[in-house]
């Protein structure tokens, strides 16, 4: 039997490249939220503020509505993506089936791609929660999963 967590296991390999994809787009939530930082010499600390050239001329924190929604998304992407990770890996240890793994990874990564776009658009609701609550089911499901391997 190949080792779980190795290339030669097509479902490792799955979750290898949807955990890059949800990883790389929180990381670029991350970017744009610091260039529209720069670009509006909106900063969180006083020294930050202080040291860019043509920053706050007071040198007092400031913020935008467009950084306050990405922080959010930041956030939001923090308390969903790093779980995805982690019970991603459980998940890919019980040697669920490739097809029903890939379908798990799709769901969550197309979801919070989805999720970012809604959020940063104000699209409105019910479609944030929507995206959010597909996601939210597969990583249920995975813990399913892993709990009826005999993990408890």
């Amino acid at each position: 039997m190949d080792p779980v967590f190795s290339l030669s296991n097509e479902t490792f390999k799955y979750f290898l490249g949807h955990t890059a994809v949800v990883i790389a787009k929180t990381i670029s939530v991350a970017v744009v939220t610091g260039f529209n930082r720069v670009s509006n010499t909106a900063f969180m600390n006083e020294e930050d503020a202080k040291a860019i050239i043509g920053g706050a001329p007071d040198g007092k924190p400031k913020t935008t509505p467009t950084i306050d929604r990405l922080k959010r998304m930041h956030m939001n992407d923090l308390e969903n993506v790093i779980p995805f990770v982690l019970i991603g890996l459980l998940y890919t240890a019980t040697r669920p089936d490739p097809a029903s793994a890939l379908l798990h990874f799709r769901v969550f990564t197309t979801s919070r791609v989805l999720h970012s776009f809604v959020y940063y658009f104000a699209v409105p609701q019910p479609a944030r929660a929507l995206c959010y609550s597909a996601g939210m089911l597969s990583l249920v499901s995975m813990i399913y999963t892993v709990f009826s391997h005999g993990a408890l």
